[in-house]
C-alpha cells in the first residue's frame, strides 16, 4: 500500500511515496520546461555531460566507485517529452538503510545526487569539459541516428512531424542532429544556468522512509524562487484540412511501415479518459483487439498492427507493418474496425476482457518502482494525479455507452508510408 505525501523544502516540492515493498530506495529528480529544439539538444547532451563528472568525483571511473561504496548503487539520466514539455530525469537507486548498518545510505545518495546537479566538474574558465562535451555529441548524435536504423520507430517519429508540425510535440526529446555540432561550451553553460534558475524541479522517493527522514536528507539543498507561472495544458491538435493527408517515404526496406494519426480529443484530466484507455485497448491495444483479430490474423494485410492513445494531446496512433501493394485495402479496413467501435460492434466479453488487461497492465506497472513514479510525475504535469484504487476503479465502472461516445471523438488526420523504391 502506497502513502504519498508532499514535503516542501524551500523551493523544491518533494513527493515521497512511502512503502515497505521494496529492499531499495528509488530516487527521481525531474526538471521541466518548454519544449524547444534548442533547449531538447541542449538538455540532452547535459544530461549526460552531468552524470559523467562532478566537482568531487571527476571521471566516470571515480563516480562508478564512489557509487560502489554506496552499496553498488545505481545513476541514471532520461530526457523525454510529456505533451509539450521536455523533462530532463536524475535516477538514484540505492539500498534501503535498513538493511545496512549505521550507513546513511539514504542522506549520503541525496547528496550525491545534490552534487551530480549542482556542482559539475568546470575547466579553469569554469565551464564544462571539451573532452567530455565533444564525448558525449558523438554518443548522442549515435543515439538520434539508431533512430533512423530502426524504421518502425523512425516511421513513427515521421508521422508525429509530419502531423504536427509547428506544434513543439513534433520535436524529438533528443532534440536536433543539425543543432546539436553547433552547441558550445558557453551555450552549454547559459542553459545549465537556465535550467537551474527557471525550471520546474521535483523530487520523487519511492521507499520505505518517513517525512522527518526526507526533511533531514535534503535540508542542504537550495533552489532558488522559480518564475510564477500558471499551469499550462498541452497544445490541442485541430483538423483544419477538409482531406487526410497522405504522405509517402520511400527508403530501402522491404517491408512498409503504416503510421496513422488521428484527432481524438479527450486528454488526461478529462472524465472521459477511462473510456480513452478501454476505447484503445478495445480498438488495437490488445491480442484479442479489432485491429490485431482482423486486419492481421483475419485478412492477413500486417505483420503487427497496433494502436496507441496519447492522453497528454490528445491523440491517436495506428502502427502496422504491410505489404506496400496492400495500403489501401488495409487502410480502409483499419478505418472500417474504427467504424465498429462507433457503431458499438464489440461484445460484453471484449470490453470485460480489455477492462481486466488494463487493470493487469496497472498492477504490473505498480510493482516497479520507476514505474510509480513515472506515473505520478505524469499526473502532476498533466494536472490530475491517481493513485492505483482510483484508477482501477475509472475503468472498471466504464460502459459501452461510454466506450461508443469517445470513438465517436475519433477523427482521421495524417497517413504516412514508408516504403520500398520497387513497392
Amino acid at each position: 500500500m502506497l502513502e504519498e505525501y508532499v514535503v516542501k523544502q524551500q523551493e523544491l516540492p518533494i513527493h515521497l511515496l512511502k512503502t515497505e515493498k521494496y529492499k531499495t530506495t528509488n530516487i527521481a529528480l525531474h526538471l521541466k520546461t518548454d519544449l524547444t529544439k534548442e533547449k531538447a539538444t541542449h538538455r540532452a547532451l547535459l544530461s549526460n555531460v552531468l552524470k559523467s563528472a562532478t566537482k568531487n568525483y571527476p571521471s566516470r571511473k571515480d563516480i562508478r566507485l564512489y557509487l560502489d561504496e554506496l552499496y553498488g548503487a545505481t545513476l541514471a539520466t532520461n530526457v523525454q517529452k510529456i505533451g509539450d514539455w521536455h523533462i530532463l530525469s536524475f535516477y538514484l537507486t540505492v539500498v534501503n538503510d535498513q538493511f545496512i548498518e549505521t550507513s546513511q545510505l539514504f542522506k549520503k545518495s541525496i547528496a550525491f545526487l545534490q552534487e551530480v546537479l549542482f556542482e559539475p566538474y568546470l575547466d579553469e574558465e569554469g565551464f564544462f569539459s571539451e573532452k567530455i562535451i565533444e564525448e558525449e555529441k558523438r554518443l548522442l548524435k549515435q543515439r538520434i541516428d539508431s533512430i533512423y536504423d530502426d524504421k518502425i520507430r523512425y516511421a513513427n517519429e515521421r508521422l508525429i512531424q509530419e502531423m504536427c508540425k509547428n506544434d513543439p510535440f513534433a520535436i524529438h526529446p533528443y532534440g536536433d542532429k543539425n543543432m546539436l555540432f553547433e552547441v558550445t561550451k558557453q551555450s552549454l553553460q547559459e542553459e545549465y544556468h537556465r535550467m537551474l534558475q527557471e525550471d520546474d524541479i521535483r523530487l520523487y522517493i519511492v521507499g520505505n522512509h518517513t517525512k522527518e527522514e526526507v526533511q533531514d536528507a535534503v535540508a542542504s539543498i537550495s533552489i532558488s524562487p522559480r518564475p510564477k507561472r500558471e499551469r499550462k495544458i498541452p497544445s490541442q491538435r485541430r483538423r483544419e484540412e477538409k482531406e487526410v493527408r497522405e504522405v509517402v517515404e520511400i527508403d530501402q526496406i522491404g517491408q512498409a511501415k503504416l503510421s496513422m494519426g488521428f484527432c481524438f480529443p479527450v486528454y488526461h484530466a478529462d472524465q472521459n479518459f477511462y473510456a480513452a484507455q478501454v476505447m484503445n485497448g478495445l480498438f488495437g491495444g490488445f491480442p484479442h483487439s479489432k485491429l490485431f483479430m482482423n486486419v492481421r490474423e483475419k485478412e492477413s494485410l500486417a505483420y503487427y498492427a497496433t494502436s496507441r492513445y496519447e492522453s497528454a494531446k490528445g491523440l491517436l496512433f495506428v502502427y502496422a507493418g504491410i505489404d506496400a501493394s496492400q495500403y489501401d485495402k488495409t487502410t480502409r479496413i483499419i478505418k472500417e474496425q474504427l467504424e465498429d467501435m462507433v457503431q458499438g460492434k464489440f461484445t460484453d466479453q471484449e470490453l470485460a476482457q480489455t477492462k481486466m488487461m488494463l487493470k493487469n497492465q496497472l498492477m504490473e506497472a505498480y510493482d516497479s518502482p520507476r514505474s510509480i513514479i513515472s506515473m505520478a510525475y505524469k499526473g502532476n504535469v498533466l494536472g490530475k494525479e491517481r493513485d492505483l484504487n482510483t484508477w482501477m476503479k475509472g475503468i472498471e465502472s466504464v460502459t459501452k455507452d461510454e466506450v461508443v461516445y469517445v470513438a465517436k471523438l475519433v477523427t482521421l488526420d495524417t497517413c504516412y508510408v514508408l516504403r520500398g523504391e520497387d513497392a
